[in-house]
């Protein structure tokens, strides 16, 4: 199978890497202060802001913010100089991560708060605590937690700085709708051309509503659209219907 092709644009990035075979990266608290005292040194080479993050013993997500076009060094410097730590610390050779990271380019803010939610949220599905905010190797956990600093890489963060707008959304737990809107968000194939970000689309407009016969079908073609990444107002000139109409359409069956 072909790889996704790795975007290195400017924008929003959520980034996974897991250790290899699944093994502990990190064996204790000081392993994932030192993974976040390097990431921050790479961010302020790289021109990188961190909006959220959460170190777990086996893997790690960040939702990062790229300035330039340099995700893939950003990235080299950051897991290579945490690989070097460990294993020299623990006196071990041989690769620490499970092949290359995984990245996925954000386009939207409906994607990217989700992600908000998704990242925080992993302590309490993996149960090891009760709410979000409570773990401390999450940025909400250290914005909480008034003994705990802020990582400097974190300053510009949308989720600090937007945490009592999105407060009463992040404490709605993550459901299983929002997983699976989520992973739809990650299959869609996101292409750069003439330097412009596109998501690739599944079907035509045509080919959504060839279908439609009565309004309830229409409505349900109006979502399928969006989900696969037309814009209201483009749905709504080929329908010749107000981007108003398609505005309360989504809003209503969300």
């Amino acid at each position: 199978m072909a790889r996704r092709p790795r975007l290195d644009m400017a924008g929003f990035h959520h980034i996974v890497n897991r250790g290899v075979e699944r093994k502990n990266v990190f064996k204790c608290n000081d392993d994932k202060n030192k993974f976040l005292e390097i990431l921050c040194k790479a961010c302020k080479l790289h021109k990188v802001d961190i909006h959220t993050y959460c170190l777990m013993d086996n893997h790690y997500h960040l939702l990062i913010e790229l300035s330039l076009e340099n995700l893939s060094q950003f990235m080299r410097q950051v897991n290579s100089n945490y690989a070097i730590y460990f294993n020299k610390k623990y006196k071990r050779i041989g690769h620490l991560w499970q092949g290359r990271y995984k990245s996925w380019y954000i386009l939207n803010d409906d994607y990217l708060y989700s992600l908000f939610k998704y990242i925080e949220y992993n302590p309490v599905d993996a149960k090891i605590t009760n709410t979000i905010g409570e773990y401390p190797f999450t940025l909400l956990g250290t914005i909480i937690n008034t003994n705990l600093n802020i990582i400097p890489c974190a300053i510009n963060s949308k989720l600090k700085n937007e945490l009592d707008d999105i407060k009463e959304y992040l404490s709605v737990k993550f459901s299983k709708k929002e997983l699976e809107t989520l992973q739809a968000e990650q299959k869609k194939i996101i292409l750069n051309k003439e330097n412009r970000i596109i998501q690739e689309k599944n079907r035509t407009l045509q080919e959504h509503f060839t279908d439609t016969q009565d309004l309830p079908q229409r409505n349900k073609d109006i979502i399928t659209a969006i989900e696969d990444g037309y814009k209201q107002s483009e749905i709504a000139k080929y329908l010749k219907i107000s981007p108003a109409m398609i505005s309360k359409v989504f809003r209503d069956v969300r």
